[in-house]
Parts: structure tokens; sequence; C-alpha cells
């Protein structure tokens, strides 16, 4: 069997609580990887100072349709820039009525992130591009 670190409680302000979920042999390699890219954008994020994403079984719905759409994209699209992955996430999230707000805030629909590409900090744009490679690294792994 394969074990995947993830966070005990979602949310949590305490990154090292972690617990191991154990998948059998027959667990899709496929939401293994889907899980270890969210994971790795989760810990970007936390190197941030933004701890409101929880492990990916605690994620909310949206939260996890967004990082799949991501995936998805840079799939679709290999040769495209980081900053044609966040256009994308833009447009996903305009489509679904978020807006610009300096905190994010799911209940409102509002993200600090929801800006153009170029003006985001530069954090945020390693954040892109950390999406872009791993989704490049595994992308010949994929079931067809």
């Amino acid at each position: 069997m394969s074990s995947i670190p993830t966070d005990r409680l979602s949310g949590s302000k305490h990154p090292r609580v972690t617990d191991h979920v154990y998948f059998p042999p027959h667990q899709s390699n496929k939401q293994l990887r889907r899980i270890s890219k969210y994971g790795a954008n989760k810990a970007l994020c936390e190197t941030l100072g933004d701890f409101s994403q929880g492990g990916w079984w605690a994620a909310p719905l949206w939260q996890k349709d967004s990082a799949i759409n991501g995936v998805k994209f840079n799939i679709e699209n290999p040769d495209a820039p980081a900053s044609a992955s966040h256009d994308s996430w833009l447009d996903q999230k305009k489509a679904e009525g978020w807006t610009y707000g300096p905190v994010k805030d799911p209940e409102k629909k509002e993200h600090p992130c929801f800006v153009p590409y170029e003006s985001l900090p530069a954090e945020q744009q390693a954040k892109d591009h950390l999406f872009k490679g791993i989704v490049a690294a595994l992308a010949p792994l994929l079931e067809k």
C-alpha cells in the first residue's frame, strides 16, 4: 500500500500535524496524482502564510474542481505560459461569480488573486509556475 500524508485538521495552522491515509493497491493512480499536485500547491500556500486549504478530502468541491480544471488546462495546453494557467483560473472564477477581495473568502466568493497575472505578487506567480511544472512532470503518467 502507498501512503500520502494529509492534514488531520482541516485548515490547521499546524502544518506539521499530519495523518497518513492509506490507499489499497486498486486505488486509481490518477486520483493519487491529483492529491499529490493539490498537496504541493497546499504546501506552497502554507509557506506563504495561507493556511486556508485543508487536505484533499477536507477540501470543498469548488476547491477540488478548481485544482482539477487547472490540471486539465495545463495538460491540454503544455506550451502555454504560467500566466495562461492563471488566466484560465481567473475565467473560471469569473464564471462562478467570484470577485476581488483583500482576503480569500469562499462564502463571499472573494479572492486576493482575482487580478491579472502581471498584478500578482511574485510569490503567487511562482505558485502558477510550480503548478505547471508538477502537471508537466506527471502528465506522461496519466491514464488515457
